[in-house]
């Protein structure tokens, strides 16, 4: 299982972390990744890194803002999430599977996902 945290309402250029514990399973043996969904529009990938974390993939609106990470040995993972915008609202999901790629439209993505968290809202006010 995964579990997001971190979640909250903060002014327009603030920051957050969001974490994602896993438990049952080992953060190490997989790609992991933070997607999100705003309302009334489709999940899409924030970001994503490979399993020996080699690589990572960004969207394009959080580059320069978001950071992925993962402690192995606290099995968490984490986004980093710096000088927030009122469009990165939404609900943030982590995930895991095999493959950590970038998908069309340059939507980051894991292929063969295994599990999903229950997501954190985060609301960023204007």
């Amino acid at each position: 299982q995964l579990a997001e945290s971190g979640g909250m309402l903060v002014q327009s250029g603030g920051s957050l972390r969001l974490s994602c514990a896993a438990s049952g399973l080992t953060l190490a043996d997989y790609a992991i990744g933070w997607f999100r969904q705003a309302p009334g529009k489709e999940r899409e990938g924030v970001s994503c890194v490979s399993r020996d974390d080699a690589s990572t993939y960004y969207r394009d609106s959080v580059k320069g803002r978001f950071t992925i990470s993962r402690d192995n040995a606290k099995n968490t993972m984490y986004l980093q999430m710096d000088s927030l915008r009122s469009e990165d609202t939404g609900v943030y999901f982590c995930a895991v599977g095999t493959i950590a790629t970038m998908g069309p439209g340059n939507n980051p993505m894991i292929r063969d996902l295994k599990v999903w968290g229950l997501g954190t809202q985060v609301t960023v006010s204007s």
